[in-house]
């Protein structure tokens, strides 16, 4: 029987994981952490999730995460489709909390797992060399599962938060910034960061803030995405000044 080679999309070509893509696909997209969203479908179920994450970018926002622990896988991926329209021709990320097979389904720039969740190893070998993969730790024992998978760590909480129930004890800007020193790869801030304590994270090591209710759940999340970026920005600048 003769061989039939599968059609080759308009525009695109084989990258290393034998894949077909569009060409800007076939390396891995750069990423900036100094402000990380986390989205809360309950926290923006009034504005709409969507609606939210465009006002948060407009104001500053440089990657997004999608993470919905609950409900219906199908409904997960048309949130996700819907950023990640929204996302990719301006060129900000889009990670997918957990659910590798979202990711894989709407063809996210990557994945965050926790340490309870898939191993990053398995996650990279599921999305391939390209995918971006992040990591969460919460304490010393941790360390020990960072490997050649990840790309940037989630560090945390570094301040007490509410956003999560079961969240570990906040590490304080001292022991953040002694893990911090011990990693050699880029470091998200994550837990309880509000535009009141940005700075601190960024002084403490971190090379960006994660935040979930700090634009989510306020009133204007244009604009307090602005104020924590112009933060940040000035807490790098002056980091990078002193050195």
């Amino acid at each position: 029987m003769k061989r039939v080679e599968p059609a080759v999309p308009a525009g695109s070509t084989t990258c290393r994981d034998g894949r077909f893509h569009l060409p800007h696909l076939c390396m891995k997209q750069r990423f900036d952490l100094s402000l990380y969203l986390v989205t809360d479908p309950e926290m923006t179920a009034r504005r709409g999730l969507v609606e939210t994450v465009a006002a948060a970018i407009a104001g500053g926002v440089t990657i997004v995460q999608l993470r919905q622990k609950d409900g219906p896988a199908r409904r997960l991926v048309e949130t996700g489709r819907a950023l990640h329209a929204l996302l990719a021709p301006r060129r900000i990320p889009l990670i997918v909390n957990d659910r590798i097979d979202v990711a894989q389904a709407i063809g996210a720039e990557g994945a965050h797992v926790g340490q309870d969740d898939l191993p990053p190893a398995a996650a990279r070998a599921l999305l391939g060399p390209h995918a971006i993969i992040g990591l969460s730790i919460t304490d010393e024992r941790q360390l020990a599962t960072l490997d050649g998978s990840v790309d940037y760590v989630g560090l945390g909480p570094l301040f007490p938060t509410g956003t999560k129930t079961d969240a570990a004890p906040a590490l304080g800007e001292e022991k953040f910034a002694a893990f911090r020193r011990r990693l050699p790869l880029p470091v998200v801030a994550i837990g309880g960061i509000t535009i009141a304590n940005a700075a601190r994270a960024i002084a403490a090591g971190a090379d960006g803030v994660a935040v979930v209710s700090a634009i989510c759940a306020v009133p204007d999340p244009r604009a307090a995405a602005r104020a924590l970026r112009a933060a940040v920005d000035a807490a790098l600048a002056a980091r990078s000044a002193r050195r």
